[in-house]
């Protein structure tokens, strides 16, 4: 057996027998109010994963590499008074997440708790929400689809805007229009955390637009679905643009050069069960940031405007097969990215091939994901290595 088909099959085995476990499902729920208008759930979210990388580790880096962590460890408090005003709160815990995209850690990365969400959402009518604290901002739909209910092991390692995480903190107005065809979003949020102007030259909110058409099912919440396990026939087209004006100096050292951030994505999604044959699913984006080349300002560059959170673009494509009589979900993935600046190599691309399966013990609240994934460069040179390697991951996630 070689090398790379032992790695494929370890963590099969490995995580496989925490199957053999029982456990249900129901976060613990109570009501309050003259007439239980009021209620509050607690629900636990788990992903458990093996990862096995081919490099990154001995004493030239190139033996393979073996952790065990959490990809997301969660508890979310979910509340509505009536049918007009609801929250959402989540924590997250992360530990050892050391086998980065690129790279292995030199040293531990230790743990982390946060507060990952907490939004008050206010709804007038259907075709106007108001969501208040810190959520998902509206840019790619690959950050809106849930973390839990994606069709690949997860969303894509680039798409990530600068300056920020997944999440932000600020206001959107959001609703659906026309039957729930037409959903349109718009907000004001954070962006880039009040600092100096020793560190950027102005403070200012970072303001998204977003829209969506959907022709058959309609998408009409605020976050997406990676897969709908052929329970909707879904078809939408997307488009996003986002902008923070004067985000970064060009050459911090002189505090010249004042640089503006835009974004803008497009995107499309299918799933479409078909009887006896099985669930097909499609998906494909593309995204470009864009810092007005802040990258090319010397030892005065700001590091943030490069990197792979930096100034980039590129796109992916995603494709799913459920099968019809068995829980079982095939499905593929490419990327391909251009990034102004990486790990110090100048205009580096980098190709993502990924494939897997997803196996649902009892839909997403127990399922067991397997996905092989190989990231190429196309320059080489840098501070970091550019070898191409491959990453095998093996993912438990249970929702209780």
């Amino acid at each position: 057996m070689t090398k790379t088909s032992k790695i494929a099959t370890i963590p099969l085995l490995g995580l496989g027998i925490a199957l053999m476990a029982g456990t249900a499902f129901a976060g613990p729920k109570m009501t309050f109010g003259p007439n239980d208008e009021g209620a509050l759930q607690l629900d636990y979210k788990g992903q458990f994963q093996m990862t096995l990388r081919d490099t990154g580790s001995g004493e030239n880096n190139s033996d393979s590499t073996m952790n065990f962590n959490f990809r997301r460890n969660r508890l979310a408090l979910m509340g509505k008074y009536g049918d007009n005003m609801s929250l959402y709160v989540q924590t997250e815990y992360i530990s050892d997440a050391n086998i980065t995209p690129f790279d292995v850690a030199d040293t531990n990365q230790g743990s982390e708790f946060q507060l990952l969400d907490a939004v008050m959402r206010f709804k007038v009518n259907d075709a106007f929400r108001i969501n208040v604290g810190k959520f998902k901002y509206n840019l790619s739909r690959e950050n809106l689809e849930a973390c839990e209910m994606p069709l690949t092991l997860d969303r894509s390692l680039f798409i990530r805007a600068p300056y920020t995480t997944t999440r932000d903190t600020g206001v959107a107005v959001w609703g659906n229009l026309f039957d729930d065809m037409f959903q349109y979003r718009v907000d004001a949020m954070e962006g880039r955390k009040a600092v100096s102007g020793e560190t950027a030259p102005a403070s200012n909110f970072r303001y998204s637009a977003r829209a969506h058409v959907t022709l058959l099912d309609p998408e009409n919440d605020y976050g997406y679905k990676g897969t709908y396990l052929g329970k909707k026939k879904v078809a939408t087209i997307g488009a996003a643009y986002q902008f923070e004006p004067e985000v970064a100096y060009g050459d911090t050292l002189t505090r010249t050069d004042k640089k503006d951030y835009k974004a803008w994505t497009v995107d499309g999604f299918v799933e479409y069960p078909l009887e006896g044959i099985g669930t097909v699913t499609a998906s494909a984006a593309y995204e470009k940031i864009d810092l007005e080349d802040a990258y090319l300002g010397g030892p005065g560059a700001d590091p943030l405007t490069s990197g792979i959170n930096g100034q980039k673009n590129g796109y992916y494509v995603k494709g799913g097969y459920m099968l019809p009589n068995l829980p079982l979900q095939l499905f593929v993935r490419y990327e391909r990215w251009r990034f102004a600046e990486l790990n110090g190599v100048f205009d580096q691309r980098i190709d993502w091939y990924g494939g897997g399966f997803n196996y649902y013990l009892r839909g997403q609240n127990l399922k067991l994901t397997f996905e092989a994934n190989s990231t190429g460069f196309n320059k080489a040179g840098g501070t970091e290595t550019t070898e191409d390697f491959m990453t095998y991951i093996t993912q438990l996630q249970l929702i209780f």
